[in-house]
């Protein structure tokens, strides 16, 4: 208006802002967001950016047979899943420890039995790291569903500065509204904090009260009720592992022969471990001739 005064919208303009509003909230809800079909495949990927469930129609994983020297840790993350697809109480998983000694195989396989003894039953859900501050949605998308759900981060670790930390712990329990009942969540790690040591340390030295801030930073891990921890493996342990895949993929090669390669090559890789093991079986199978076929 000439007086400067604000103008008045009339019903007319006002019904259709409105409109173009709610759609554009529709877009953004997880839960009307279309194609969530959660009974399509039993393995996903969580888009966060998109909130949207990727479909996965085929799981890169082995046979939970050929995963050696864990038989312990195997046991105890089958009868956690089973009691979770089961309904029964379960309890968040945190699988920390060396590298390349199968947690998140083990993760894959466990879920992939299971998800055979009970069809339709289970599902797995992978969030990638740098998504973790978008579970509040991922957990509204699925709170409603009718099956039970396996949320995995492989890797999981935080650093100096990163917050998101809190997200996570008000997800998995102490939020208002708390972790659904048909949600379990397993992470891997090689910190059994999921922090560095060093950034411990610096809010050790810079908190007033310095029990108070490391107890904040590591309370995250408590908020797991199982901790596996996963330790390097003994030679004996690795050529097992060598040997099951030898039989598993009918490599004919002399054991003698194959023993004294699987040495040689953990020698030059300085260490030794099931993907180190793994690494091998291909390198053995290639000069061979031979595909990696069951």
């Amino acid at each position: 208006m000439a007086d400067g005064s604000p103008r008045q919208m009339t019903l007319d303009q006002i019904v259709p802002l409105l409109d173009r509003i709610a759609r554009a909230l529709e877009e953004k809800s997880p839960a009307n967001s279309p194609g969530q079909d959660l009974n399509i495949c039993d393995a996903f990927v969580w888009m966060g950016e998109d909130a949207r469930l990727e479909p996965v129609a085929h799981v890169s994983r082995v046979d939970i047979g050929l995963l050696q020297g864990i038989d312990r840790l195997r046991d105890i993350l089958l009868e956690n899943t089973r009691r979770f697809a089961a309904g029964l109480p379960a309890n968040n998983a945190l699988l920390w420890g060396a590298r390349g000694m199968g947690k998140s195989s083990l993760v894959k396989a466990a879920h992939a039995k299971v998800a055979a003894e009970v069809p339709g039953r289970l599902a797995l859900v992978e969030i990638h790291r740098e998504d973790i501050s978008t579970l509040p949605r991922l957990m509204t998308l699925l709170r409603d569903a009718d099956r039970q759900f396996l949320v995995f981060c492989d890797d999981l670790s935080f650093d100096q500065a990163d917050t998101s930390y809190k997200s996570l712990k008000a997800v998995l329990e102490g939020g208002i509204e708390g972790r659904p009942d048909n949600v379990l969540f397993y992470a891997t790690s090689n910190r059994r904090h999921l922090m560095p040591r060093d950034m411990v340390d610096n809010e050790r030295q810079r908190a007033i009260n310095p029990t108070e801030a490391v107890e904040e930073m590591v309370s995250l891990s408590d908020r797991f009720g199982l901790w596996l921890g996963f330790h390097h493996c003994s030679q004996d342990e690795y050529l097992e592992m060598i040997r099951k895949y030898c039989e598993h993929f009918s490599l004919d090669a002399p054991w003698t022969d194959v023993r004294a390669q699987a040495i040689e090559w953990t020698n030059t890789r300085g260490s030794r471990s099931g993907r180190v093991a793994w690494q091998f079986i291909q390198e053995l199978a290639g000069k061979l001739g031979q595909k990696l076929e069951s």
